[in-house]
């Protein structure tokens, strides 16, 4: 039975509830569901948005046949905390993922242990970035839900060094062929089963260092090295999601999987496409808008393009819809897109993004090609320095830069370590670049899209301190 979601400080429109997971799953059986992400694509870098260079034939083709989310956003605008939204529902501070390299807590409800609720046989393959990657770990794939992974802690390219559920192995090739080759042969191995099929495929590009192979190069030979690496990465990719597509086909389950396909951030400067102002790294446009393409032939019908906001924390709630799973009983940011599949009209409630980078932690790196193919990998988690600064449990004198969208409203508001306020607001369908600031001439707009923003920037600081475990 579903459950009504639960929006944190909001009130929702009659009629919001979760109540048609069990029909959509009641019609048939449960879909196969595959999850692909790419690391620091932008929005624009996708040949379907007119890229006069770029080629990703096979995105352009999902785009042309299936549900395009033109007004799509990573829950953050960088990598750990946007998959963090992915596995957990939740606008990542709630789960203390504040900036890249920082675990998914252990104690988070993650999408692959709600789904194998409903018998899905779960795999991970490619960047995990949420943890450890060594056997046994809490914070690993396999901790999270994962039945199998082949998994890297971070960003990684041309030969990479993975871990396979714990154990290091060595691959040859491009990465985004490396990656799907892996999903491929989970996919072979359990398309006859009775279990239906959840796989995360998230790509390392085409995060640095950028190298592509020659003949994915070649395809740009016009333009400057740095690029040819860039765009054959995005090629690579491409090319990798095309294989994707068409063993779906080959195994004959495509008529009933969900493809979901989406970027962890905005796109990079001085190479990406962004989808408005700033890039990678800012939560103003360009830092979160990202493409965003779903495929599911039973039940998407004819090809659509929405102009809804959702964003990555919706993933989890969609997904859990489909499959007939309850929401998990603490506060979520995402809902559920299901209304769109059945080419329903729904009014999106309000998003909160927010940037605070909370202690910082050394990285994780990517496994070194050194280690021996099948050692066994320990925890590599480094320890929190001493003098960790206490979990924020207010927003005042707290450095940070929030937004609040309400479409087509954004409303910033901008803190420095002094407590200064500075608020900004814009019209997303009049001024997608945010140039205009408009917050003079709405004072009310402003007071109470404040209002709004801070009470959910209380909630998410509850979050954060445990409130909710």
């Amino acid at each position: 039975m579903t459950r009504c979601l639960i929006w944190v400080m909001l009130a929702l429109p009659v009629g919001w509830c979760q109540g048609l997971g069990g029909a959509v799953a009641a019609e048939g059986a449960k879909p196969n569901i595959i999850l692909v992400m790419t690391d620091d694509q932008g929005w624009g870098d996708v040949g379907y948005y007119d890229h006069p260079v770029l080629q990703t034939p096979h995105l352009d083709q999902m785009a042309r046949e299936g549900l395009r989310l033109d007004r799509f956003y990573a829950a953050a605008p960088v990598c750990s905390p946007t998959r963090a939204s992915v596995m957990s529902g939740r606008h990542p501070l709630r789960t203390a993922c504040f900036h890249a390299g920082y675990p998914l807590r252990a104690e988070e409800i993650a999408l692959p242990e709600l789904l194998k609720q409903a018998g899905y046989v779960t795999g991970h393959f490619g960047k995990w970035h949420l943890g450890s990657v060594a056997a046994g770990a809490a914070t690993s794939p396999g901790g999270q839900g994962f039945d199998e992974w082949i998994s890297s802690t971070n960003y990684f390219d041309l030969d990479p060094v993975l871990s396979d559920r714990g154990r290091v192995a060595h691959f040859k090739g491009d990465s985004s062929d490396v990656t799907v080759d892996l999903a491929i042969n989970f996919l072979r191995r359990h398309a006859a089963d009775t279990a239906p099929m959840f796989v995360v495929v998230w790509f390392g590009s085409p995060h640095l260092p950028h190298q592509a192979l020659e003949a994915d190069r070649e395809l740009y030979a016009n333009e400057a090295p740095k690029l040819q690496h860039f765009y054959g990465e995005l090629t690579a990719m491409d090319r990798a999601v095309g294989r994707l597509r068409q063993e779906l086909e080959t195994l004959g389950v495509r008529e009933n999987t969900l493809l979901w396909f989406c970027s962890d951030n905005g796109g990079l400067p001085n190479a990406g496409r962004t989808g408005g102002r700033a890039h990678k790294g800012s939560i103003y446009e360009g830092g979160l808008r990202v493409s965003a393409v779903l495929e599911w032939p039973a039940r998407l019908g004819p090809a659509r393009v929405s102009e809804l906001p959702g964003n990555s924390s919706d993933i989890l709630p969609t997904l859990l819809e489909v499959a007939g799973v309850a929401l998990p009983e603490r506060p979520l940011d995402g809902v559920s897109l299901v209304p769109l599949f059945e080419g329903e009209s729904l009014a999106r409630p309000p998003m909160g993004f927010w940037r605070y980078e909370g202690t910082r932690v050394l990285m994780r790196r990517p496994l070194s090609t050194e280690l021996a193919e099948g050692t066994l990998l320990e925890d590599e988690l480094e320890p929190l320095p001493e003098n960790v600064t206490p979990l924020p449990r207010t927003i005042d004198h707290l450095a940070n830069h929030a937004a609040w969208n309400d479409w087509p409203w954004k409303l910033h508001r901008i803190a420095d370590s002094n407590g200064t306020v500075s608020l900004e607001l814009y019209n997303l369908a009049q001024d997608p670049m945010e140039e205009r600031d408009l917050a003079v001439e709405h004072p009310d707009r402003v007071a109470a899209m404040r209002a709004a923003l801070e009470a959910w920037q209380q909630s998410v600081l509850a979050s954060m301190n445990g409130a909710d475990y």
